[in-house]
Order: structure tokens, then C-alpha cells, then sequence
């Protein structure tokens, strides 16, 4: 999935990166370390950023919570999206982050 959503932000023009984001937690011994977390993938067009991540299914709340950590992280206003295999339509989540299937992800040629 994380391919064809890579191939087809290529194909509509937008320079793709990967982002690395770093948040604070504690380890074990309750020091707090610096943990990084990965971003899918970074969309940019015409000068417009979009933060995109790929999840084939959030089936669990620790599932959502560890796709949804590095948006959180990157303290920005920039449109963030979760793409899914598993919701049938597009819907945006408390913290305004969008959720939409892989196909109308695909088919929307304004997404970004």
C-alpha cells in the first residue's frame, strides 16, 4: 500500500519525503530519551506540505495511537493524513487529522 501511495503522489507531481519526528518519553529506568517516530510519507506541491501515513487497519486503540504519536509531534498546521484499507468512507478525527480509504484517497485528485 505504502508503494502505490508513493507512486501515485509522484505521479500528481509532489516531491515525496520521509519524516523523522522526536518526542520525549521516559525509558525504563523513568529517564526521559529522545524516541524518534516515523512519518509515511511528505508531500509537498506548489509549496503546500501535506503529512501522510499508511495503515493498511487501526483495529486497535494502540494501533491509532502509534500512527497518529508523530502527527502530534510535528507541532504544526499542516493537513495530516491517515490512509486506510479499512473504512469504507472519509472522515476527519478529533484532532482534525483526515481518515480516508486507499481507493477515494487515490481517486481524489485534489487530496493534496
Amino acid at each position: 500500500m505504502e508503494n502505490i501511495i508513493f507512486n501515485d503522489l509522484r505521479i500528481r507531481g509532489c516531491e515525496v519525503d520521509i519524516g523523522i519526528v522526536y518526542g520525549t518519553e521516559k525509558n525504563r529506568s523513568g529517564r526521559p530519551v529522545q524516541v524518534p517516530r516515523e512519518i509515511d510519507f511528505i508531500a509537498t506541491f506548489g509549496g503546500k506540505k501535506t503529512y501522510i501515513q499508511s495503515a493498511y487497519a487501526l483495529e486497535t486503540e494502540e494501533k491509532v495511537i502509534a500512527e497518529n504519536r508523530p502527527f502530534a509531534l510535528t507541532r504544526d498546521s499542516f493537513p495530516k493524513i491517515i490512509v486506510r484499507h479499512d473504512i469504507p468512507r472519509r472522515w476527519y478525527d478529533d484532532n482534525g487529522i483526515l481518515n480516508i480509504g486507499i481507493l477515494d484517497f487515490l481517486l481524489d485528485d485534489a487530496i493534496i
